[in-house]
């Protein structure tokens, strides 16, 4: 498939390593439902149909053109990503993956599925990383239904994320099933760690080297399990206008202030749809550890619990953050709410 165009930084805008450039919103946009979106999702502490909004940025053309804040919180906050954390993930492995120490297609290396004949140990980083393993896994976040998620975050698998979610049967054959799995992501870190021959302090001394610091992100805390992994289904906190950094490195193909820092087709492999079966997640497409569609053909986005964004869309140069606590019941309500703010962004246009 032939997927948008990614847009470079505009001439004379400088990169927001040290600090983000400011911009103004669309001159049109005032004729647009934009601020009373705004002002629906920032009523009060809590809204009946979004929840909690604590946090909006808003970069357009690599500037910071929106920024609110909800009472209590502020641009020096640290914001929880759960689940953008998996496309965190993803960057770091391209990072492995360009420095030649990661085959994506090479069966993964999960010590667990080793014993001959284990029909786990085909199972390719790949096939991890487009959530297509295969392998057993309830993905549920209420508390009183049987999770394995929950269990591996809080219960039993805790202090050893990767070794829980690794010793799970085979369901499906690999590749011929999707389904969106947290245990996945922790197999792929733990992989990676393996491949690089870094666990605790000195993988998140990676992280910060090869990513945060290159972006000017100052802000992330990265939580590990006692085993040394990095929970990378879950736990990175930073700030909303470096989950905007991290957004615009994807947005800029990989790119940062003239420097190539993930390998050439890495975001395309994250945008690119993944095979869903009937009935699979049907309201949102998938790709590599992102999700896509969000905000209309072509967009790209890190999702995380209870409502965290960081939607990505090319045909407006324009990323999108928004933080707070949203219920399951609410969570259509909010994605048509992300929907809404970037449609009128292209009314303005």
């Amino acid at each position: 498939m032939i997927l948008p165009k990614l847009p470079p930084q505009p001439a004379g805008v400088a990169w927001p390593t040290a600090a983000w450039p400011q911009g103004a919103l669309p001159a049109g946009l005032a004729q647009t439902p934009f601020a009373r979106l705004m002002d629906a999702a920032f009523a009060g502490p809590s809204t009946p149909d979004l929840g909690e909004t604590h946090a909006v940025v808003i970069v357009q053309g690599g500037q910071l053109v929106h920024e609110r804040y909800n009472t209590g919180f502020g641009p020096d906050a640290t914001y929880p990503s759960w689940s953008m954390a998996k496309s965190i993930t993803h960057a770091l492995v391209g990072l492995a993956v360009g420095d030649g120490r990661l085959d994506i297609q090479a069966p993964a290396d999960v010590p667990e599925w080793r014993a001959p004949g284990d029909p786990r140990g085909a199972i390719t980083l790949d096939q991890l990383l487009r959530m297509s393993s295969g392998l057993q896994w309830v993905e549920e976040y209420l508390p009183d239904r049987p999770s394995d998620v929950i269990a591996m975050l809080f219960g039993a698998g805790q202090h050893d994320v990767a070794g829980f979610a690794a010793s799970v049967p085979l369901a499906q054959a690999p590749d011929s099933t999707f389904y969106y799995s947290s245990g996945t992501t922790n197999i792929v870190v733990r992989a990676l760690a393996r491949a690089l021959d870094l666990a605790g302090p000195d993988f998140e001394a990676f992280m910060g080297t090869r990513l945060f610091e290159p972006l000017g992100m100052t802000s992330p805390i990265p939580r590990f399990d006692a085993a040394g992994t990095f929970i990378g289904s879950s736990y990175c906190y930073a700030s909303a206008r470096d989950f905007a950094r991290f957004g615009l490195l994807y947005l800029r193909d990989g790119n940062w202030g003239g420097r190539r820092l993930l390998p050439e087709d890495w975001v395309d492999y994250a945008r690119t749809p993944t095979f869903q079966q009937p009935g699979a997640e049907a309201d949102s497409g998938y790709g590599a550890h992102w999700w896509l569609d969000i905000a209309g053909p072509g967009s790209f986005s890190a999702n995380g619990y209870e409502g965290q964004y960081t939607v990505c869309v090319p045909e407006l140069d324009l990323v999108l953050v928004r933080h707070g606590v949203t219920s399951a019941d609410q969570k259509d309500a909010l994605k048509g709410w992300v929907a809404a703010v970037v449609d009128s962004f292209r009314q303005a246009a």
